[in-house]
């Protein structure tokens, strides 16, 4: 029982107007839901993705008017993209054309990177990848040979090395590959690999005892999702935690796929999520994102959830 990559990734953002134009004008992303967080309707769940809506491509927000998260260890500390190899300087110049803070680029783990934050403080890496299929958006402001391809890898910061690396090694049954040194030299790097590996099946952990807690606010990621491919599988999951006495959420209907959560000893929050039905099961695929997408359980709220909401545009 494998997990075979990264699913999504799940930050905060305190202004979704302002988000939806960033990921989907600058970094030309497609706006491929619009919806609501299931746990707190009065919130906007954005979800951003290639074209074709492809597991592994999604990176989502919750819209929750937070003050600036405070940084530091137990996160989620750095978000990968890949682009193709040869698109680096495209987007370090576009990044610079924005005003947006960003490093240069470098060699990082073997691989071409630069580092960026959006305008609330997201910390991200494009990372050169030329593997894997593209769906590009034909619609993007971004040319299609230069789009962002998908997640990874995801870097996550934890003060002590073994309790997470047990978890994820006997428990999630990845691989440790190799480490590094941390670019902001604080700390080692640990990648662990999942499924084939390659940057879209990765998890790299950084080791840093020294850094403060972090604290979630808006720039911040709330959760990564690893891929398992079917509602047959994420019960095998479910009932796997329990054997490994890990508390976890149970299976979760969340229309567009089904999850579970968990924490690891780290203190950062884990799902597991199926790479199905997707999400066209409620929305043309020509058409996703346009409208308000809720899903049945929520439908007969329309009205209410409507009139909480803020406009977007």
């Amino acid at each position: 029982m494998d997990l075979t990559g990264i699913h999504h990734l799940t930050a905060i953002t305190a202004n979704a107007s302002a988000n939806k134009r960033f990921y989907t004008d600058t970094l030309g992303l497609r706006l491929v839901k619009k919806t609501v967080n299931q746990d707190d309707t009065s919130a906007y769940h954005l979800f951003y993705a290639d074209g074709q809506a492809t597991p592994g491509t999604d990176l989502t927000f919750f819209d929750w008017p937070t003050a600036r998260e405070r940084r530091g260890t137990h996160s989620i500390s750095r978000t990968g993209l890949r682009v193709a190899e040869g698109s680096l300087d495209f987007w370090a110049g576009r990044l610079a054309d924005e005003g947006l803070t960003r490093g240069e680029i470098t060699t990082l783990d073997g691989r071409a990177t630069i580092d960026f934050e959006d305008p609330e403080g997201q910390r991200f890496r494009l990372t050169g990848d030329d593997t894997g299929v593209v769906h590009p958006w034909g619609r993007s402001p971004v040319p299609s040979e230069h789009q962002i391809r998908g997640l990874g890898p995801i870097t996550i910061s934890v003060p002590t090395l073994d309790p997470t690396r047990t978890v994820l090694t006997k428990v999630l049954n990845m691989r440790e590959a190799r480490d590094y040194a941390s670019p902001d030299g604080i700390g080692q790097v640990h990648v662990f690999e999942m499924g084939s590996g390659g940057a879209a099946a990765e998890l790299h952990v950084a080791v840093q005892p020294d850094l403060p807690v972090a604290r979630q606010g808006a720039g911040a990621v709330h959760h990564v999702a690893f891929r398992t491919p079917d509602l047959a599988s994420i019960r095998d999951w479910a009932r796997h935690l329990t054997e490994f006495r890990i508390a976890s959420s149970g299976e979760v209907e969340r229309y567009y796929f089904r999850s579970l959560y968990f924490r690891e000893p780290g203190g950062n929050l884990f799902e597991i999520a199926t790479d199905g039905p997707g999400f066209a099961v409620d929305e043309p695929m020509d058409a996703l994102g346009e409208g308000l997408a809720l899903p049945p359980f929520l439908e007969d709220r329309r009205a209410q959830i409507e009139a909480d909401l803020k406009p977007l545009d």
